[in-house]
């Protein structure tokens, strides 16, 4: 990472243990997006069995939590910066449903402890939370803790800096139940003079929009160079503020010193479902033929590890390649960014998509049948660890197709540009491969759950390289959720993008 920061290198203590305890485990419950929590960080719920599956990798969280932080910290800010009212609960029910733009916003600044290290610690959260029962508040520390954590994810050796160049990057708090909310952060160094550690502004949601929260955190950015002061009002505006529609703009007006009221403009994408993505880094990371060989050990939910120097690459490319699995959802477990303290999780024997920074590869490599990628620029190979086999799991013909669509795309175009021809690129893929599904659910009357016939399915393919492709994805969990929500789906014609194109791809194939 920029800026000279020195870190801790970790020697892999207790692997051996937590091997055997992951070992002791079934198979295919592991589903954590955690990009995310501390507390509930790798308690995610199978998104895909989606409340079924991964409540026992909390618990082994908890023993892991509690080796260090065991105390929370004051959490009050030194210096108000405004009143904070006590929400109602059908408000507060109402910014949990995700209608509002954020839950909060924290600061996370490194304190020196005596013993030489850097610890992180909540130095300002809004609106600061009054009035919970000792559970709600047991498990708002948790959060509060997890975000700390994802903020600093390097370890508590820093060395404080004069020069620091600031990154967003983003992770995912997953909670026991499933659910998810995600957390945005800007690490920059605070105002001041002389050499100092940075300091992060986290905002936590649970709306997956990146690039709106990258312009809010211009905003705060620009109000934190006036004064911490002049945060609050704009955050509490953005608060009561509804989240808009897909293509549509919610205007939030600010008051700044010197300037006047200012009007700032929030446009939501109009695909809403690309709104968290930003292909690009993907591409600048990797050639078009790098990506399909990620593509495809993605398919088939394989242990895949990326590193990079930069938490803003590891999160954004992560997120792409879940991206380019729509309409099928990855199953198992996701942490765009692992804190140091958590790189034992490379030693799980379940599916992942991990990020890892690039000063803990020492640690990751010393493993086989997975997938390792390096993002950095000046690598000397992409594929530090591969199985082998990444180029036969995609039928060829179907690779060549998705090449070609690639190259549609142009130098300069928008994000949404670029994000549409990358979509439209790999979304027939699945289109050709299984979208004659639904004529293979079969129900006895309206009304009634439908079954899959598996069998019949993949050998009314007449392709044999597609059909020994799809042999072997129709036994995922991410095809296997699909199928169950179309059993319990109602006949008729499905909704949405992916649809739509199996409509057109069969009405080109009528004679």
């Amino acid at each position: 990472m920029s800026g000279g920061v020195t870190r801790r290198i970790r020697k892999p203590t207790g692997l051996t243990a937590f091997k055997n305890r992951w070992s002791e485990q079934p198979k295919n419950d592991l589903v954590s997006d955690v990009s995310g929590k501390e507390g509930s960080i790798l308690s995610a719920e199978d998104r895909g069995r989606e409340r079924g599956g991964l409540k026992r990798f909390s618990n082994m969280w908890s023993s892991l939590r509690r080796r260090k932080n065991d105390r929370v910290k004051d959490l009050a800010p030194p210096e108000p910066l405004g009143p904070v009212a006590v929400d109602s609960t059908a408000r507060e029910q109402r910014y949990a449903s995700g209608q509002y733009f954020f839950e909060y916003l924290v600061v996370v600044s490194l304190k020196k402890t005596k013993e030489g290290d850097y610890q992180p610690q909540i130095k300002y959260q809004f609106p600061k939370r009054d009035g919970m029962v000792k559970f709600q508040k047991e498990e708002e520390e948790k959060t509060l803790k997890a975000i700390t954590l994802f903020c600093f994810p390097e370890g508590i050796n820093w060395a404080p800096l004069t020069e620091y160049h600031s990154e967003t990057f983003s992770f995912v708090l997953t909670e026991i139940d499933g659910s998810r909310r995600n957390g945005y952060c800007r690490r920059l160094l605070p105002n001041g003079n002389g050499a100092r550690p940075p300091e992060a502004y986290c905002i936590i949601s649970r709306l997956a929009c990146f690039g709106l929260f990258s312009k809010i955190f211009d905003e705060v950015e620009k109000r934190r160079q006036i004064s911490m002061a002049m945060i609050y009002p704009f955050m509490q505006k953005l608060r009561e503020s509804s989240f808009p529609a897909p293509g549509n703009t919610v205007e939030i007006k600010s008051f700044i010193p010197e300037s006047g009221t200012e009007i700032i403009r929030l446009t939501r994408p109009l695909d809403s479902w690309l709104e968290h993505v930003n292909f690009m880094t993907l591409f600048r990371c990797l050639t078009d033929e790098e990506v399909l060989l990620v593509f495809a050990a993605v398919i088939l939910e394989r242990r895949i590890i990326f590193v990079a120097d930069e938490l803003g690459t590891l999160s954004q490319v992560l997120h792409a390649v879940a991206a380019l699995l729509y309409p099928f959802t990855w199953q198992h477990t996701f942490i765009s960014i692992i804190p140091e303290i958590l790189i034992d999780i490379v030693m799980a024997p379940t599916p992942y998509m991990l990020g890892v920074q690039k000063h803990l590869l020492d640690l990751v490599t010393d493993q086989s049948d997975l997938l390792v990628v390096d993002l950095s620029k000046d690598k000397k190979e992409t594929f530090i660890v591969s199985v082998g086999d990444e180029k036969s799991i995609l039928p060829p013909k179907l690779q060549i197709e998705i090449l070609e669509a690639l190259r549609d795309r142009t130098e300069g175009t928008t994000v949404e540009e670029f994000n549409r021809v990358v979509s439209e690129a790999f979304l027939p893929f699945f289109v050709k491969t299984v979208g004659h599904y639904n004529s293979y659910v079969k129900r006895r009357g309206p009304g009634e759950r439908g079954v899959f016939d598996r069998r019949s399915f993949y050998k009314a393919i007449k392709s044999k390289t597609t059909r020994h492709f799809v042999k072997k994805f129709i036994q995922t969990q991410m095809f296997d959720l699909f199928i169950q929500e179309v059993e319990q789906q109602q006949s008729g014609p499905q909704q949405g993008i992916f649809h739509e194109k199996i409509r057109e791809y069969q009405e080109k194939k009528k004679p």
